[in-house]
């Protein structure tokens, strides 16, 4: 009996590490609900904003990406961002713009966000605009920051009112269509009308 309860001890706790594997694959092939697509030139080209005297360089990738995790995170679930071969509910690709009024000391935020479903099919492009008062020479990585989060609240405001994004991040890739993968997403069709 005590031989019979020690092998049975043993096949438990060598099958329950199996049973962990199993499930941490089945998260890791679902797919997030949303992955976003921000162009590497974004990250490799820093703008420049200026003021009479002083200027400001920086790249829009870095600036936009904590960002649009925050906010999409916040209002959409699990939200990654777009690496090789991976695939999502839904695909969104994001283009910055950042201008800087020196005489107005107004930061003029843009983000436009063409939105594909998991199959590649377009489903809407959606611009969010801000304007945030802010001296170019006082920390102007915040007010950068702060203008693109302005600017992506709208673009979010304007997703969840869109019903055929709504559909698309909750219900997925259909069984009959194919995931386009990540690295497709610069090659698929712009969206004429912004929403």
């Amino acid at each position: 009996m005590k031989h019979k309860l020690h092998l049975l001890s043993w096949l438990v706790a060598g099958l329950l590490p199996v049973q962990a594997m199993a499930l941490a694959d089945e998260a890791a092939t679902k797919p997030a609900d949303m992955l976003i697509y921000i162009n590497p030139q974004e990250y490799q080209h820093p703008i420049k904003l200026w003021q009479f005297y002083n200027d400001y360089w920086f790249a829009q990738g870095p600036a936009v990406e904590p960002v649009a995790k925050e906010v999409m995170g916040a209002e959409f679930g699990k939200v990654g961002m777009c690496e090789s071969n991976l695939v999502g509910n839904t695909l969104v690709k994001l283009q910055p713009k950042m201008f800087y009024n020196p005489h107005m000391k107004i930061f003029y935020g843009t983000i436009i966000a063409s939105a594909y479903s998991g199959s590649g099919k377009p489903i809407g492009t959606y611009v969010g605009e801000s304007q945030k008062t802010g001296y170019l020479d006082v920390v102007p990585a915040y007010q950068v920051e702060q203008s693109y989060k302005l600017a992506m609240q709208q673009v979010v405001t304007k997703m969840k009112a869109d019903p055929a994004f709504s559909d698309a991040v909750k219900n997925g890739i259909p069984s009959n269509e194919t995931a386009t993968p990540c690295s497709m997403v610069s090659v698929l069709p712009s969206i004429k009308s912004p929403k």
